[in-house]
């Protein structure tokens, strides 16, 4: 294990903002997690956790220990009863452990075809798109438990899922290092079509025969590069902004006066909005401050569009935040966190 100093990140972060890790290590098996926290560089309140870079804006250079999960391997634990518990270490590339469980003929994850990042980020996000989120596929999570420095199994419901939060993010954030998860999938398919365009692109795919998980697969593949710009021309974080969940009786306002607006009734009686419709209602796409931009052809993503410093895409964030809130009173949370803690930010909220 070698232990490089003043490491560029810029090629480690999809958005493409330029910095540099103090001290940075590769982490290729999970047992050098024991040799990683003897590290004379390692501060367990500084060290930066760090898998596909896609959920993160770094608004200057790190000061700690950057540890980039790199450990691979899928295994399957078994196989009974039209079930398969399939393990994927956390560096696994998100979109090819896709990929691979389709060609295994194992369905459940064909709707998060492309999503961008590692497997081991996948829970703490809980991602979701199309009609499906992780934690319903998620039988587990191994991780390595920073406080006790021992291996742990943590179950489903242990992880505390909500929409787009978990554990991870929450109580058991820096506590917590996945190294890998166990997901639980089927070995028959029952397609998931509850979005209209994912249903009218498989029906053209599967040209009146029945749909097969690769027809979604291929599908929203197709939608998403359609829609998203790869990061690796165009740097971003994928979706932005988290679309917000509005109480029932704020909806039938916004619906009473904008009776186009989508919108997805949730179990409990709240209703989840499009925040990329409502940011594109305030014509701002292609708005751009600095080198940030938002998306010409999706709202909901803002790119680096020209050398975009992390105070550009800062002050374009808050700009969609505001007029947004002007014309729909409903605030946007932000999907990436920054890290660090920017400075401008503590300079433009006092």
């Amino acid at each position: 294990m070698q232990v490089r100093h003043h490491t560029d990140l810029t090629s480690y972060n999809t958005f493409g903002l330029a910095a540099k890790a103090a001290a940075f290590v590769s982490l290729r098996h999970a047992a050098e997690l024991r040799d990683i926290i003897r590290l004379p560089e390692y501060r367990r309140d500084t060290v930066l956790w760090l898998g596909g870079g896609s959920n993160i804006l770094l608004s200057r250079d790190y000061p700690g220990l950057v540890v980039h999960m790199e450990n691979k391997g899928i295994r399957t634990l078994s196989h009974s009863d039209g079930l398969v518990l399939v393990e994927a270490q956390a560096g696994e590339i998100w979109h090819d452990f896709v990929l691979h469980t389709v060609s295994q003929g194992w369905s459940g994850l064909e709707n998060l075809s492309l999503i961008p990042g590692t497997v081991g980020a996948s829970p703490v996000q809980n991602i979701g798109a199309y009609g499906v989120e992780v934690k319903d596929l998620i039988h587990s999570v191994n991780c390595f438990d920073l406080e006790t420095e021992s291996f742990v199994v943590l179950s489903n419901a242990e992880c505390g899922f909500a929409y787009r939060e978990s554990l991870f993010k929450q109580a058991g954030k820096g506590r917590y290092v996945i190294v890998s998860v166990v997901f639980t999938l089927k070995d028959t398919f029952t397609p998931n079509l509850k979005y209209g365009d994912v249903s009218d692109a498989v029906a053209k795919l599967a040209e009146g025969r029945a749909p097969t998980a690769k027809d979604v697969s291929d599908a929203v593949c197709a939608i998403r590069q359609s829609k998203l710009p790869d990061p690796k021309i165009l740097g971003n974080v994928g979706s932005f902004f988290k679309n917000p969940v509005v109480s029932a009786e704020t909806a039938a306002a916004l619906l009473a006066q904008y009776p186009e607006m989508p919108r997805y009734p949730q179990p409990d009686g709240s209703v989840k909005l499009a925040a990329g419709w409502l940011i594109d209602q305030c014509r701002l796409k292609g708005f751009q401050i600095g080198g940030a931009a938002v998306h010409d052809k999706q709202a909901l993503v803002l790119v680096n569009k020209n050398r975009a410093t992390a105070e550009d895409v800062y002050r374009l964030a808050e700009h969609i935040r505001r007029v947004v809130a002007e014309k729909f009173q409903v605030e946007l949370s932000a999907e990436p966190n920054w890290l660090p803690r920017p400075e401008f930010y503590e300079r433009n909220t006092k």
